[in-house]
């Protein structure tokens, strides 16, 4: 039996939570793995110590009487939501340290308006932004196209599930007509998103771990390609050296601390190599969807807060590879046929190049450095789940995304 207290992981459906548990098991952290279904996707896994579907209610009538069953030393929130509401029970648990970050900073990181203004109070350029009052109000002079997203995206989802409205993470609208329809969208519930300047370049995921008001731990990605291929989840991302964009990675770790935060986070821009300049697009609070790259390069975030939280180890952390990229084949797959039919395209946002992407994805079945999202070899039961769970359900939209209005899609997210 392990001498390592267990981790309670709250969201094993997803390759990030697989990533997180694969982290901890390896160095022999018995890992209680919490799923909305039996379907989830770490439920294969060799490093899965016992799997539990998500009981119904509030986190905190059911989350203290897990710490008590399982002896569990740490709690691992994954989801906004399950970080807000573990912080809400305390830094400790029943005795389990919440890995997650804490109430304050956590509130921060999630609203957006907030984190931008912090973001400019540390010298950070952020986009201009514009929050309307109404659908009728006049229009700023912020250029087109426009990006528009929730400020704080976690109080307005129920409703817009009242009204029967999508849940659009992020979409852009290329002039004033496209915007005034969005806008109008949301006239049956009074309110509106966040409307900002379109920021053009790549996807730059700067990823830190702060202790007490430093980085422990540091990592670097960049964005090829995402789902949906206008703008969406990474699908191929790829290492950056530290070596790079030094002066952008200290002004992040110098944000993180000006916040308050405690633990892994993403700090997330667009990086413009033509000019040189980044802008804030989000922090992210939670570990993010590109896990796996990083934890293929040696930055094991999830680990890193266990050792420094549960076990107290202060030691260095390893220095990260930078070499490797890594992809959602399924993603990509999908991505590859999308480009394909799509042909031309007049988004602002978005130029397919198919045949040099057809390239890029043969390539990555040959190419060592590539690494998979969910296949291990030593853990490939969870990609096996996996694939067979795509093929047996028909396509449907991601969830967050809906058709949009022509010159309009969804966000790159790192």
């Amino acid at each position: 039996m392990s001498a390592r207290p267990p981790v309670i992981l709250l969201g094993l459906d997803t390759a990030v939570g697989l990533v997180a548990m694969r982290e901890l098991g390896r160095r022999g952290v018995p890992v209680i793995g919490v799923g909305y279904h039996q379907r989830a996707v770490g439920r294969g896994s060799r490093y899965l110590s016992h799997f539990l579907v998500r009981p119904e209610g509030p986190l905190s009538r059911w989350l203290p009487e897990l710490v008590r069953r399982f002896g569990a030393g740490a709690v691992l929130p994954l989801r906004d939501r399950d970080i807000l509401d573990v912080a809400a029970l305390g830094d400790e648990i029943g005795g389990a340290r919440n890995l997650g970050a804490p109430a304050g900073p956590a509130a921060v990181v999630m609203d957006k308006a907030r984190t931008l203004d912090a973001a400019r109070a540390c010298g950070i350029a952020v986009p201009q932004s514009w929050q309307p009052q109404s659908a009728d109000d006049p229009l700023p002079e912020l250029g087109w196209p426009v990006v528009l997203k929730w400020a704080d995206p976690l109080p307005v989802m129920a409703a817009l599930a009242a009204a029967g409205l999508p849940d659009l993470k992020t979409e852009y609208c290329r002039d004033a007509p496209s915007l005034r329809s969005a806008l109008a969208r949301y006239r049956p519930i009074g309110r509106y998103p966040l409307v900002q300047e379109f920021c053009p370049g790549r996807g730059l995921g700067q990823t830190l771990y702060m202790d007490d008001g430093r980085a422990t731990l540091r990592f670097q990605h960049e964005r090829v390609h995402e789902w949906p291929p206008a703008g969406g989840v990474s699908s191929l991302c790829r290492a950056v050296p530290l070596s790079r964009h030094q002066e952008q990675m200290a002004q992040s770790e110098a944000l993180l601390a000006a916040i308050g935060w405690q633990g892994y986070a993403m700090v997330e821009y667009r990086h413009d190599p033509a000019s040189g300049r980044f802008v804030l697009m989000e922090v992210n609070g939670h570990l993010w969807g590109s896990l796996a790259l990083s934890s293929a390069c040696g930055a094991e975030f999830a680990w890193e807060a266990y050792r420094r939280r549960v076990l107290d180890d202060r030691s260095e952390a390893p220095f990260p590879r930078s070499d490797l990229s890594a992809r959602d084949l399924v993603k990509e797959t999908r991505r590859l046929g999308r480009v394909f039919r799509a042909g031309s395209s007049d988004d602002p946002c978005f130029t397919p190049t198919p045949w040099r992407d057809l390239g890029r994805y043969l390539l990555g079945f040959v190419d060592p450095r590539t690494r998979p999202f969910v296949f291990a070899w030593s853990d490939p039961l969870p990609a096996l789940r996996s694939l067979f769970a795509t093929l047996a359900r028909p396509s449907r939209p991601r969830k967050g995304s809906a058709p949009l209005p022509t010159g309009q899609a969804a966000k790159p997210a790192a």
